[in-house]
């Protein structure tokens, strides 16, 4: 097969890739030098509207509405807008090799693609079942979240077993915007997780007994403390029941699993500094290797507010790495500094009528203010990390734009406290007056 050659590849068509094109033509790149190589059939979109509005029942999102970069309140690129900017979408192919001492791509059906730079924006995959054994994990309707693929499989069976049971394994981001998106559908919902609360790697015990008994009062069944081992099908192979460690068994006619995922990193491994499971960049996105730069759930990047190396896996950073590559590219090209990242840890969830926001670290002690009761409308609470008498993370439920703008400088600034008691006291105050 003929080769072709561009003087930047970025591989993976995620949401890093679509705000990486976007900074390339801000920054100005010529006709047929920039080409996106992703597997999935698809112009980049905005993959958290997948365990969302996508699969609402009524007003539900469709694509092109969530492409790049709506997520962030910019512009929608449609496929037409790498068209007129000469950017090279190739879409539906998979890179199941990469030399990188060769600057050379090779694409399951044996293209090849050369670059002068590369940008690794593969993002990450999640974790099945059937990778751990799991007795009948294989079973029909048993879904995963990722790509846009598996969101309308989802969505197919919603309609076809209409009104049914859903059992929805994994208690973190997937497992609780899943649960209710599915209760929204109607369904009988059963969350199942193995962690003594739900969301832990965030969470206190606090914060999520606010969500867990939000999603009580909405009729979700939340069973802790145990793991599913095991499914059952009927003759045509479909999901019937799913099997508890605690010996329980529950009726399923759709399974939903959201445990944990891995970033795709098997392409380059022995080629590149790896760390922390990721690819180990600088705070420029550059990797060990001349001319391949990595962003997104892949990078292992400095974290400078907090003096050490980390990898992120959220949407904010995916967005906001891919823009920082794109310009130490552009600026190296043309001779110029420009400063390294520095980014504040984000994360958002929005689910039923809830939605919040974190900023920063959560180490340390911890305070809890506002009103946590989940029978309350609109219930307005958030919580602090405190580190060696400082505030170092803040959360925040159902707050203003302005109150979440306050919390975001409070994680950033770091301001000294007078006491736990005192900051309780003054609650979302506190963060108003930094």
């Amino acid at each position: 097969m003929a080769e072709k050659s561009f003087k930047y590849v970025i591989v993976g068509g995620g949401v890093a890739a679509g705000y990486a094109a976007r900074e390339f033509a801000k920054q100005g790149v010529k006709p047929r030098e920039l080409a996106i190589i992703s597997k999935e059939a698809v112009a980049p979109y905005e993959r958290p509207a997948l365990s969302k509005a996508y699969l609402f029942p009524e007003g539900f999102a469709r694509l092109p509405g969530f492409h790049v970069c709506v997520g962030s309140g910019g512009e929608r690129l449609l496929p037409e807008w790498y068209k007129e900017n000469g950017i090279e979408l190739i879409l539906s192919t998979e890179i199941v090799k990469a030399d990188l001492s060769a600057k050379t791509l090779i694409s399951a059906v044996g293209e090849s693609f050369k670059y002068q730079t590369l940008i690794i924006a593969t993002g990450s995959t999640v974790f099945k079942l059937t990778d751990f054994g799991v007795q009948g994990a294989d079973a029909r309707n048993i879904f995963y979240l990722r790509e846009i693929d598996d969101a309308d499989k989802l969505n197919e069976a919603i309609k076809a077993k209409k009104n049914g049971k859903c059992v929805v394994v994994g208690g973190g981001y997937i497992g609780l915007e899943l649960s209710a998106v599915m209760k929204i559908n109607n369904f009988d919902v059963t969350m199942v997780f193995p962690e003594p609360w739900c969301m832990p790697r965030l969470f206190t015990a606090d914060i999520a007994s606010f969500y867990e008994g939000y999603y009580s009062n909405k009729g979700v069944n939340i069973i802790k403390g145990t793991v599913a081992v095991g499914f059952t099908a009927d003759a045509s192979g479909e999901v019937k029941e799913v099997k508890l460690k605690d010996g329980r068994t529950l009726e399923a006619d759709i399974v939903v699993v959201g445990v944990g995922g891995r970033p795709l990193t098997t392409l380059f491994k022995g080629q590149v500094e790896e760390d922390k499971g990721g690819i180990k960049t600088d705070g420029f996105f550059r990797t060990s290797v001349p001319d391949v730069y990595a962003v997104g759930d892949v990078a292992t990047f400095p974290l400078k507010l907090y003096n050490e190396i980390r990898r992120v896996e959220h949407v904010d950073h995916a967005r906001k790495s891919a823009e920082q590559a794109v310009k130490a590219i552009k600026a190296a090209e043309e001779g110029r500094l420009i400063d390294e990242y520095d980014y504040l840890p984000y994360f958002y969830s929005r689910s039923f009528d809830l939605s919040w926001q974190f900023y920063g670290d959560n180490v340390g002690e911890t305070i809890i203010f506002g009103d946590k009761d989940p029978a309350v409308p609109k219930a307005k609470f958030g919580s602090y990390w405190i580190k060696d008498g400082n505030v170092v993370g803040a959360f925040l439920e159902n707050g203003t734009p302005e109150e979440n703008k306050a919390i975001a400088k409070v994680a950033r600034v770091q301001p000294p406290i007078a006491s736990l008691e005192q900051l309780k006291a003054d609650g979302l105050g506190f963060a108003s007056k930094i």
